[in-house]
């Protein structure tokens, strides 16, 4: 018989394994077939058994209707902005071409924990990867970043959501 935690070999009628000490009463029951184990062959070493398709995690860059965004923010009295806010995160890290930068869930925390003072510094990097999808796309450039940094002073932070989500949706378009 040979023990299924460590591969040694035992012999019939012993109940638990010399070498790990584990169980073997439960094993004699539950099947006939043994295997054995091959000396310098290993089995799934570092692999799930699942075939990487080289998508895990991605996801894919969704449209979305900014007047239904808006009024799910106002009816939710603004949790839907937070959502918002990490999907727009997420969303425009990918098409820019920095999947790396700083998640959403990230932002969120440091907005919270500066009082806001990050989410002003956020407006304005995504203003520059805003501009760095339009280049991408062949649009005409502008200067998103210093008009989403004052939006953001002034309180309007919607609006500032509305332009990134316009500019999602005519890259994914």
């Amino acid at each position: 018989m040979i023990c299924s935690k460590c591969g040694s070999q035992v012999e019939d009628g012993v109940k638990f394994c010399p070498s790990c000490g584990a169980d073997l009463t439960s094993e004699a029951g539950q099947s006939s077939t043994q295997y054995e184990r091959v000396e310098g062959e290993t089995v799934n070493a570092g692999s799930s058994g699942y075939q990487s398709t080289g998508f895990e995690g991605k996801g894919t860059v969704n449209d979305r209707n900014i007047v239904l965004a808006i009024i799910l923010t106002i009816i939710t009295c603004g949790i839907y902005g937070i959502y918002w806010m990490y999907v727009l995160n997420e969303d425009i890290n990918k098409l820019s071409g920095h999947p790396e930068a700083t998640s959403g869930g990230m932002v969120i925390l440091f907005t919270i924990i500066t009082c806001g003072i990050y989410g002003l510094y956020w407006y304005y990097k995504m203003g520059e990867r805003v501009e760095e999808i339009r280049a991408k796309k062949g649009m005409p450039n502008g200067s998103s970043a210093i008009l989403f940094l004052i939006l953001g002073i002034f309180g309007l932070g919607i609006v500032n959501y509305c332009i990134m989500q316009s500019n999602i949706n005519s890259a994914v378009a």
